[in-house]
């Protein structure tokens, strides 16, 4: 009996050692930072960007080929503006004014080519594109003002799949409209706060 009293003892001195040295080992590690604030002039121009994507996404959905021409040209005057620039109080290495500054010039470019496209099918593939950049791009500056949903389609595009942003858990489908409406899954979101 005293051996298993000794045992249980010795294990518990153990068990204790081992939480103080994981708390001395976390105390050194400094606290990271969930979200970073941003200015009111660069929230505002994010903002922008992401309700005029909705506006594109929405027109998607209701497969209304002139809605999604004059949103898509919204979006693209919206990416051009964005004031990167505002980031560069967190941007010390550098690294996060250019990467979204490809995000965008992908945005804008997929969003011109989505204008000139004739077809309701070929601007859900503009689309696509332009979903892909705008995800990586609110991760990249760490927009944390509103929740963005990365929701996926696996029958878009002969099954290929598909991802779009909403600010929403519901499921409306902009790659077949009221076709299969409400055909996909949340797949991710970015939330910082």
């Amino acid at each position: 009996m005293n051996k298993v009293i000794y045992i249980v003892a010795v294990l518990f001195l153990f068990a204790c050692k081992n939480k103080e040295k994981e708390a001395e080992v976390t105390a050194d590690v400094p606290p990271v930072e969930k979200s970073v604030v941003h200015s009111e002039a660069f929230n505002a121009s994010f903002k922008n960007v992401l309700d005029r994507y909705y506006g594109l996404r929405d027109a998607l959905i209701a497969s209304d080929t002139a809605a999604a021409n004059k949103a898509a040209a919204l979006l693209q005057q919206s990416a051009d503006e964005l004031k990167l620039d505002e980031l560069r109080k967190i941007d010390t290495s550098d690294i996060i004014i250019p990467t979204a500054k490809t995000y965008t010039g992908g945005i804008s470019s997929e969003s011109k080519g989505l204008l000139g496209e004739t077809n309701i099918e070929d601007k859900r593939k503009s689309f696509q594109m332009i979903s892909a950049n705008l995800f990586d791009l609110t991760r990249t500056v760490r927009y944390a003002e509103e929740k963005v949903y990365l929701l996926h389609c696996p029958m878009a595009f002969n099954d290929a799949g598909a991802d779009w942003l909403s600010n929403s858990t519901e499921i409306k489908n902009p790659y077949f409209g009221s076709k299969m409406l409400t055909c996909g899954a949340v797949k991710d979101s970015v939330v910082l706060r």
